[in-house]
């Protein structure tokens, strides 16, 4: 990649392909590297600049792909590493960068690395992965927590001492105090530097460092009194020893060192700190020598009004002086945000285009989820359908995340919409087939159309991509700021109610073109926003 397009990531747009759910050539109903290269031209014409391949690597497939048993390898299930040289030549033809995932808080069970860790206490990789022994009551070290359900430590009869685990028990936690794990981890990061990668999503970016004393951690004070009714008790803890501790960031120092040796890489990471992301986020992207960006989950959770989306972004915008922001919406953790944010009879294709309009229009890299741009909203499975441990685990409390990761439609009269011959590991919902990337293909009013029409608009204008932003008083779920940089100013504003709102325009802005009504009207300095309505307009 030339060097001067080394701020590629800044402003750009990102496409999250599950590979399990997007293309299946091989018939045995899961997505493979070779379905993904074949469908590149359609995300390619969406008008994106990435793509952000979730795990595809040797896995028993625990926790689908998230428990690597071999960073440097495909899984078969996926193909091979032909595969995905020939993936990464074709994104590149059509001018897309690719990033992918990076799991290495914690390794799988069946990593040759555990195994022999597990193997003794005086083997060479004895202290690659975090053991503690029992209590003299035999309980686990401490009160530390899995995010998957039950305490984070699992007794190993081996070496006779627990093992810590922040999801599944096959998911052991590795030592990054040792810096002999920190140099495998790099290399295995270098392995695909050279195979051509553009960069890098790290998962759990803030898990990778334990405490050393393994002190406990506290209780929240909203469960000491009471009044945490959370379904999954990782959040009664205040998460201050298991997670985010101050030596993770010489680490991503040596990560940023390492992909500054090469032209035009970059590294976005997965900050999960309950409420103190945003501190955190800040700590990891400043200073321009450790990550290029970060997303929270700030805006993947229920809230959807506009007092949410400015209190986050202003946020974000003061304790954040250097550092950069990726926002998105829906991927593959979460209900999809059409779902999440469509009140009880309202129109979730009137909502999924606002949406997109709005992310179009936030400072910072934004990221979209497969899916998201045909409107599919999140799919109801039966319990036997589940794949996701942390859905079986929880239900039905929690569905878990399968509902989202439910297989890419392309063809609304082909078997499974075209995503495979065979029958997939997921269903495919009936609504999704309808809503397949053939049927609206060409439909000017659609929500594909829509996406393209906005994302192209986002690349026009520089303001967009890298401008400042500044909000403007508004009442209500009106949402109104400026967008400025490169010479072009921009005025958006969004209705998130779903009744009709007015908004004055403000005497000191200047004189406004629309460029983008998204039925809304103008009429002698007052915007007419219909529900779930924007406008867009050039200032000055």
């Amino acid at each position: 990649m030339a060097s001067d397009n080394a701020e590629w990531w800044r402003g750009c747009v990102t496409y999250q392909i599950y590979p399990r759910s997007f293309q299946d050539t091989t018939g045995d109903g899961s997505g493979d590297l070779s379905g993904i290269t074949s469908r590149l031209a359609h995300v390619a014409s969406l008008g994106v600049d990435a793509v952000w391949l979730s795990p595809f690597f040797k896995s028993p497939m625990a926790d689908m792909g998230y428990d690597v048993s071999d960073y440097c390898a495909v899984d078969p299930m996926f193909g091979t590493s032909e595969d995905f040289d020939a993936l990464v030549a074709e994104a590149h033809r059509l001018g897309l960068k690719i990033i992918i995932d990076q799991v290495l808080s914690h390794s799988s069970d069946k990593h040759e690395w555990f195994v022999e860790s597990r193997s003794s206490r005086d083997n060479p990789k004895a202290d690659w992965y975090v053991w503690a022994d029992a209590k003299p009551d035999g309980n686990a070290p401490n009160n530390w927590l899995s995010i998957f359900g039950g305490p984070a430590w699992e007794w190993d009869a081996t070496r006779r001492q627990y093992y810590m685990h922040n999801f599944l028990a096959s998911q052991p936690d590795l030592n990054f105090h040792n810096p002999d794990v920190q140099d495998a981890l790099l290399e295995t990061v270098r392995f695909w530097l050279e195979r051509g990668v553009d960069g890098f999503r790290l998962d759990t970016v803030n898990y990778y460092v334990h405490d050393r004393w393994l002190r406990d951690n506290p209780p929240l004070a909203a469960s000491v009194a009471g009044t945490n009714i959370a379904t999954n008790p990782y959040l009664y803890q205040e998460h201050l020893f298991d997670k985010t501790r101050p030596e993770n960031l010489a680490f991503l120092r040596r990560f940023r060192a390492l992909l500054d040796e090469y032209d035009g890489r970059a590294m976005v990471g997965e900050i999960g700190d309950e409420d103190r992301s945003l501190q955190t986020l800040a700590a990891y992207t400043s200073g321009g020598d450790k990550l290029h960006m970060c997303y929270t989950f700030d805006l993947l959770g229920p809230q959807f009004s506009a007092a949410h989306v400015r209190g986050s972004i202003e946020a974000f915008e003061s304790a954040v002086s250097d550092g950069w922001v990726c926002w998105a919406f829906s991927n593959h953790d979460v209900v999809r945000h059409v779902s999440r944010w469509t009140r009880p009879g309202g129109d979730p294709q009137r909502l999924a285009k606002f949406s997109i309009a709005l992310l179009c229009c936030l400072r910072g890299s934004i990221c979209l989820y497969q899916g998201e741009e045909l409107g599919l909203e999140e799919a109801e499975l039966a319990f036997e359908d589940l794949r996701d441990p942390f859905g079986i685990r929880f239900w039905p409390g929690i569905k878990g995340r399968d509902g989202c990761r439910t297989p890419m439609v392309w063809e609304a009269g082909a078997a499974n919409a075209g995503f495979s011959a065979a029958k997939p590991w997921l269903p495919v919902p009936d609504s999704h087939g309808a809503r397949a990337v053939d049927v609206q293909n060409g439909e000017e009013m659609s929500i594909l159309a829509r996406y393209r029409a906005m994302l192209a608009l986002r690349k026009k204008h520089p303001a967009l991509v890298k401008g400042s932003i500044r909000f403007l008083d508004a009442e209500g779920e009106v949402l109104a700021f400026v967008r400025e940089g490169g010479g072009d100013k921009l005025l958006c504003v969004f209705n998130f109610a779903d009744e009709p709102a007015n908004w004055p325009l403000p005497p000191d802005l200047g004189a406004v073109e629309a460029i983008e009504l998204g039925g809304a009207g103008l009429q002698e300095k007052m915007l007419l926003l219909p529900a779930l309505g924007c406008f867009l307009g050039r200032v000055g």
